[in-house]
C-alpha cells in the first residue's frame, strides 16, 4: 500500500491562486462543496484545506506531511520545519507583499520611536511584538479580526501592521506607510519526520519543481518566425533566450525557421524590431512549465 503524502491546500485568498498553479503543474485538486478534504488526481497525494496561518503548525506537528503557507505565517508561530521552495504567487500580482506600519496621513507619528506607549493593531502579533522588542519600543499589540485599516480611523488604535501588495486598501482608508517590517511570499513546507522518508520527499520535490516550472513558465513565453538567411545576423543578436535559439532550414528555401523562449514583458517591444529587421510570420504562444 502507497504512504500518502498528506499535503495542505491554504484556505482563504490563496485557495484559488494554489489550485490553479497546481493544474498548470499537472495535478487537478477538486473542492467539493464545503469538503475539507478535496480530491486530486494523484494517487499518492491526499489533500487537507486549512488556513494559511495555521498551515505550519500543523506540518510541524505531524498532522500534515507539507504544506503551502506564507513566510509570515511560519514566523508568526516560530514553526520549526523544512522550507523546500519559495513560490511567488498570489490572487493579486506575481510579486512578494509586504508587512506594512501604516497611520493616518495627518498622525503625529513619523518613525517606529514615535510609537513608544502606543496601540498597534494586527493580525500578525506575535511577530510584532518580537519585531518592536528587539528594537527596544514599547508598544502594545492586539489582535486585529479583520478590517484592520478600520481600527486606526475609529481610534481603536495609533497604527497597524497590514500585508500589502498595492498599498491601495490602505490608501483607500486615508492611511500612509511608514516602514516595512517584512516581505513575504508563499512557502512550500515539509514536516522534518516526512522529509526522510525517501518515498514522501521524492514526492514533495517532485511538486517542488513543476509548481516553480509553472510560475517560470507564467512569466515566458515562446516565439517562433521565418527569417532570410541574409538577415540572420541583425535578428539573432535581438532574442534574448534561455540559452541559443532553435534554427531550421526551410524545405527548398533560402528561409530560416527561428524559435525561442524570451521574457514575456520585451516582447510588445521586441516584435516590431524583429519585423523591421527582415523577420516575418511572427508567432506567439504561452509556455505551461518551463523546467
Amino acid at each position: 500500500m502507497i504512504e500518502r503524502l498528506k499535503l495542505g491546500v491554504p484556505k482563504g485568498s490563496l485557495q484559488n491562486a494554489t489550485i490553479d498553479l497546481f493544474k498548470r503543474s499537472g495535478w487537478k485538486i477538486n473542492v467539493n462543496g464545503r469538503s475539507y478534504f478535496p480530491e486530486i488526481n494523484d494517487e499518492a497525494i491526499d489533500c487537507a484545506i486549512c488556513r494559511a496561518q495555521e498551515m505550519s503548525r500543523y506540518v510541524e506537528n505531524g498532522t500534515l506531511d507539507a504544506g503551502l503557507t506564507g513566510k509570515d505565517w511560519i514566523a508568526e508561530n516560530s514553526s520549526d520545519v523544512h522550507v523546500v521552495a519559495d513560490l511567488v504567487y498570489s490572487k493579486v500580482s506575481a510579486r512578494p507583499a509586504r508587512w506594512v506600519l501604516a497611520v493616518p496621513y495627518d498622525s503625529d507619528i513619523k518613525t517606529l520611536h514615535d510609537l513608544q506607549g502606543k496601540k498597534i493593531a494586527t493580525e500578525l502579533v506575535a511577530f510584532t511584538k518580537r519585531y518592536f522588542a528587539e528594537k527596544n519600543i514599547d508598544v502594545k499589540v492586539e489582535f486585529s479580526w479583520g478590517a484592520t485599516e478600520a481600527k486606526v480611523v475609529s481610534g481603536l488604535a495609533d497604527a497597524i501592521v497590514e500585508v500589502t501588495e498595492t498599498e491601495t486598501t490602505i490608501r483607500a482608508h486615508g492611511l500612509k506607510i511608514i516602514h516595512e517590517l517584512m516581505q513575504t511570499n508563499t512557502q512550500l513546507i515539509v514536516n522534518h519526520e516526512a522529509w526522510k522518508k525517501p518515498r514522501k520527499r521524492d514526492k514533495i520535490e517532485q511538486i517542488a519543481l513543476l509548481l516553480q516550472g509553472a510560475l517560470r513558465g507564467e512569466k515566458l513565453v515562446g516565439i517562433k518566425m521565418n527569417v532570410p538567411e541574409k538577415c540572420i545576423d541583425r535578428i539573432i543578436p535581438l532574442l534574448p533566450s534561455l540559452n541559443a535559439p532553435t534554427i531550421a532550414h526551410l524545405y527548398n528555401s533560402d528561409w530560416l525557421s527561428v524559435e525561442s523562449v524570451v521574457d514575456g514583458s520585451v516582447v510588445r517591444d521586441l516584435i516590431p524590431q524583429l519585423l523591421k529587421n527582415g523577420a516575418e510570420g511572427i508567432i506567439e504562444y504561452p509556455l505551461n512549465k518551463v523546467v
